[in-house]
């Protein structure tokens, strides 16, 4: 590798054209607030380098990542959570490089978001995905957002509102991934795209992003500012949100009382 750096949650290399970040946050990459602050950096560092068009993001073979941390979620955490982790995802979708996740394992919560908003997505056909904020009382408000545009109203709300996990193999079936491949043939199957993604103009492939996702972005970026102001506003006043959260940290089943 031409370039290499490591920080304490993600490990980024480049090579010429390509780029790879990598989740090392074991077990299971749960991303706290270092790791958001580390992937923004990675992201602004990899946006000033002209040569790199293909930036691959992914996991151990033990989990892509469970979520944004739970931890995180308490009502004197959790404005800064959403301030950063939407942050992160806006940077994202605004990120002129085209972006490939790699999903194996566990890939939840605000780690199916963080792989739903990449360009393009390769999984296992047995990692495990899903949605499951409500099961804690909360809400995926990327998800609520942008999946329906994905998999289709219908579809998102059941994976939203039931917060049920699925297979690698229904998230390539629902369009959330674009193939699912076998752990041996996986790596075959995204180096096929990205030999042929780099044999492209980089300038070229940034303005057509641009261009792809120019009524998408505005949907985004009102949507998610409407989603962030009904968490904060309606759903932390609640009483089943902190039970959720409460009986999530105590390891216990929680008490709805529907207020």
């Amino acid at each position: 590798m031409d370039s290499a750096s490591s920080m304490r949650r993600i490990a980024v290399e480049a090579h010429g054209q390509l780029a790879r970040i990598t989740l090392t946050h074991p077990p299971l990459n749960v991303i706290d607030f270092q790791m958001m602050d580390e992937l923004l950096a990675a992201l602004q560092q990899l946006e000033q380098r002209r040569e790199v068009s293909v930036v691959i993001i992914g996991g151990g073979e033990r989990g892509f990542s469970a979520g944004v941390d739970v931890a995180a979620h308490t009502p004197d955490l959790i404005r800064t959570m959403l301030q950063k982790f939407h942050g992160l995802i806006l940077a994202l979708t605004k990120f002129s490089k085209i972006t490939i996740a790699e999903v194996h394992g566990v890939c939840l919560g605000g780690g199916a978001e963080l792989a739903m908003v990449c360009d393009m997505c390769f999984t296992t056909p047995d990692a495990k995905w899903g949605f499951p904020e409500i099961t804690l009382g909360c809400y995926p408000p990327v998800a609520c957002t942008a999946l329906a545009a994905l998999v289709g109203q219908k579809r998102a709300a059941d994976l939203v509102f039931t917060g049920r996990t699925f297979s690698g193999e229904g998230a390539a079936a629902w369009g959330l991934a674009n193939e699912a491949h076998s752990e041996g043939e996986l790596q075959h199957a995204i180096q096929g795209t990205v030999d042929h993604l780099l044999k492209l103009s980089p300038a070229a492939l940034a303005v057509a992003k641009k261009a792809f996702y120019a009524w998408d972005s505005m949907h985004l970026d009102k949507g998610l500012a409407r989603a962030e102001n009904i968490y904060l506003e309606e759903l932390m006043q609640t009483e089943d949100v902190k039970e959720g959260i409460a009986a999530w940290m105590e390891k216990r089943k929680p008490v709805w009382k529907g207020k």
